[in-house]
Formats: C-alpha cells, sequence, structure tokens
C-alpha cells in the first residue's frame, strides 16, 4: 500500500502530497496525523524556503472521510472534540509555519478539503476547479474552517457560503478572495511549481518576517500595525541576507 501522504523536496521547495486518489484524497485521521508530520519536517529542514500542497489523482481534497465520519457518530462529545481540534490546529499550524505554503488545487476542494486550501497563504487553482463548505447539507457544520473563511472573505460572504452549502466555481471563489490565482487546467502544475520556485529563490529570514508580520496583524489598530512593523522593519535590517542583497544591489 502507498503512504496516504507522500513528501519530497526538489531544491527549496518542499511538496506534501495527499495520496489517497481512490477516496478522493478525503482526510482520514491517519492522514491528518500524517500531515501534521509532514509540517513539522517541512519545518526543520532547512533546505525548505516553500511548501507546495497538492492532491494525487482527480481531486485535490473532497473533506472528511464519510467513513470515519459516520462511525463517529457513535463517540462522546470529548472524543469527537479531540478529533476536530486535531484538524483545526494543522489549519493552525500551516499559519504559523515560518515559511509560505502554497496549494494547488485541482477538481473539487470541499468541506475539509476547502479549509486546508483556506489554511494555506497562496492558493492557485485550475480553471475547472470547484470549491465549498457543503457541511450543513450532510446534517454538519463547516467549523473548523469558520475562524479563517471570516478572515478572508468577510461576514456576509463567509455566512453565505455556510449556509447554503454551494459549491463555487474557481472564477468565483477568486472574485470572493479565496483564490490568488486561476489558470488554465493544463498549467496548474506548472504555475505552482514556477510561484514555489520563485518564493523558494527569495530570503528564508524575509519569508518568514513577512508572512509573521501579515498574520499578525490582524485585529491590531492602524497605529499598533505600524509600530509591528517598524519593529519587524528594524529586525529585517540586521539578517545576513538583507545585507548580502543590498551589497549585490549596489554591485549592479
Amino acid at each position: 500500500m502507498t503512504p496516504p501522504v507522500l513528501i519530497s523536496r526538489d531544491g527549496g521547495t518542499f511538496t506534501i502530497t495527499l495520496n489517497r486518489p481512490d477516496k478522493r484524497n478525503a482526510l482520514s485521521s491517519e492522514m491528518i496525523e500524517l500531515l501534521h508530520q509532514a509540517v513539522e519536517q517541512a519545518d526543520l529542514d532547512g533546505d525548505a524556503h516553500v511548501v507546495l500542497v497538492r492532491g494525487a489523482g482527480k481531486d485535490f481534497c473532497a473533506g472528511a472521510d464519510l467513513d470515519e465520519l459516520l462511525a463517529s457518530a457513535d463517540r462522546s462529545i470529548d472524543e469527537n472534540e479531540k478529533a476536530a481540534l486535531r484538524l483545526g490546529k494543522l489549519f493552525q499550524r500551516i499559519r504559523e509555519l515560518p515559511k509560505p505554503v502554497v496549494a494547488v488545487v485541482h477538481g473539487r476542494a470541499l468541506a475539509g478539503g476547502a479549509g486546508l486550501a483556506t489554511a494555506c497563504d497562496l492558493v492557485l487553482a485550475s480553471k475547472s476547479a470547484q470549491l465549498g463548505y457543503p457541511e450543513i447539507q450532510r446534517g454538519f457544520v463547516p467549523a473548523m474552517v469558520m475562524a479563517l473563511l471570516r478572515g478572508v472573505v468577510g461576514e456576509k460572504v463567509a455566512l453565505d457560503l455556510a449556509l447554503t452549502g454551494r459549491i463555487i466555481t474557481a472564477d468565483e471563489a477568486l472574485r470572493l478572495g479565496l483564490l490568488t490565482r486561476v489558470v488554465p487546467d493544463g498549467d496548474l502544475d506548472r504555475e505552482g511549481v514556477a510561484v514555489a520556485s520563485q518564493l523558494a529563490g527569495s530570503s528564508a529570514s524575509a519569508l518568514a518576517l513577512t508572512k509573521k508580520l501579515f498574520y499578525q496583524l490582524d485585529g491590531l489598530s492602524l497605529s499598533d500595525g505600524i509600530a509591528l512593523g517598524a519593529r519587524v522593519n528594524a529586525v529585517a535590517r540586521s539578517t545576513p541576507a538583507f545585507r548580502d542583497a543590498i551589497a549585490r544591489f549596489l554591485k549592479q
């Protein structure tokens, strides 16, 4: 049997592949644990500057494993809360990772699969991709992604997507702010690699500081945000990468 999560590194790009194509890459508890491990490995790999997340087969990820979801109805609330929190913590860990995480979405990204994409920093999707949070249509709640979704698309749009569970096209997802860019189906893999390679060629410290500052600005006032930015600016100037980059520029 092939593992449900594959990892590889090419240069500065660390690739995590969801690998249950026969199950549309549905998120089983085993898969979630392996994704945690993969993210940790990417974090510890000093040569990896960017993380690429993709799905094998026809879909990026169809959401939670329905067999496990059905079985969970007989478990206690505490047991189910603990299991749900593992997925939520995965989303949080992706946001806290000091390296950009790029999702490459094709086919369907639904429910927890859409949540996984939403948690990533950049999201590229093929023209034919579809996204949605259809949990409510199954008597369920898109609970783990709600905090992220509100921040990404705003209150009214987030509630519309959560209450209706409607599936949207890549073009609409782009307009709503769920995607970074949409590319022709045949160009998706190449574009994903190109974006990852561009990021991987940047200073690791500059990438880490930029990502951390971006998410720390959530909820801050303008004055507090500017003060935090000034502090990060000062720290960035002290890094070897900054000194080397400026010296190279001045020699041109």
